[in-house]
């Protein structure tokens, strides 16, 4: 036999396993949801739940109809089980794997995205090895993290470029961002107020009907009155705020206020934006970034959770 092959199917045999990355489903039927479990394979340690940001984000924080090709949230998975934690990443309900789980979109509200996260935490709970659950919101993600964090047992949240406002204010404070002419941005505010009282608004201009459209007003209702702040408050496990300080999305302010709470830990990136990579200040060269798949993850951001997720217990 040839030495050289002894010698690398040697080296092969003592290597060790590398982490392992499966489909796993909670539900049946039609209502199935799908995800991946990223076990690495050294010993245990509280595992992660990851929750994508608002619309269609997918598993890996991606959305192919809005062209963000990021993989924030598989970056973060992979770069935890580099650390050995093992992580879990979701489709959402109606997005990739679990599409066949969504009602129509004018029935969609954020309590059923809540529902999903705590039955997710209650399945990754039970896994092999698995001493306890931290759950991770990105964006959007952070709200829901906080109100499921509220309803199932968990060691930690880490909130990471999450809003500090209601949806209607951030709506509002993104108006030149979007864009919005004075025309636009008075019945932007026009249009949060019904929605505040829980009244649709059948009149929208074609320029606003991607953010107010029919079939999203219900959800946007859903939310709209939900104070970021106050429901992590609520949330009794230690608390991480991870923010980026070049994100143009939401901003350090936004994360002092999220971190007010008793007892949170307060993490600002330099340099950062808000799908957690390296960016340029200007706005056109930041969001370039969403659509670059193959830009790592910016230093820091998983040491940094890997550090709070390994203090808890």
């Amino acid at each position: 036999m040839n030495i050289l092959w002894v010698l690398i199917t040697a080296v092969m045999a003592s290597a060790p396993p590398g982490p392992v990355d499966r489909e796993v489903k909670i539900g049946s039927g039609d209502q199935a949801l799908y995800g991946s479990l990223l076990r690495p394979a050294g010993r245990s340690r509280p595992a992660v739940l990851l929750l994508a940001g608002s619309g269609p984000e997918d598993r890996n924080g991606d959305d192919a109809k809005d062209g963000q090709r990021s993989q924030t949230l598989k970056l973060i998975a992979e770069g935890l089980a580099e650390q050995d934690v093992t992580s879990l990443r979701i489709d959402k309900r109606g997005v990739g794997a679990s599409t066949p789980a969504t009602p129509p979109a004018r029935d969609l509200r954020i309590g059923m995205f809540v529902d999903d996260a705590v039955s997710w935490a209650r399945f990754l709970r039970v896994q092999p090895g698995v001493r306890c659950v931290v759950i991770l919101g990105h964006s959007e993600g952070a709200l829901i993290a906080a109100l499921a964090a509220q309803r199932v047992k968990t060691c930690g949240v880490v909130s990471v470029s999450g809003a500090a406002h209601d949806l209607g204010a951030v709506i509002e404070s993104q108006n030149a961002l979007a864009s919005r002419t004075p025309a636009m941005i008075e019945q932007t505010h026009e249009i949060i107020v019904s929605l505040r009282a829980g009244k649709p608004v059948s009149d929208v201009t074609p320029a606003l009907a991607r953010t107010f459209g029919p079939e999203v007003q219900a959800y946007e209702m859903s939310m709209i009155n939900i104070d970021p702040v106050a429901e992590l408050a609520k949330v009794k496990a230690p608390v991480l705020v991870l923010q980026g300080d070049n994100d143009l999305q939401d901003n350090v302010g936004d994360a002092k206020s999220l971190a007010a709470r008793p007892g949170a830990k307060l993490v600002v990136l330099k340099g950062v934006n808000h799908v957690l990579k390296v960016a340029p200040t200007d706005m056109v060269g930041n969001f370039m970034t969403y659509a670059n798949p193959n830009l790592p993850l910016a230093p820091g951001v998983a040491s940094a959770i890997v550090a709070f997720v390994g203090a808890q217990r």
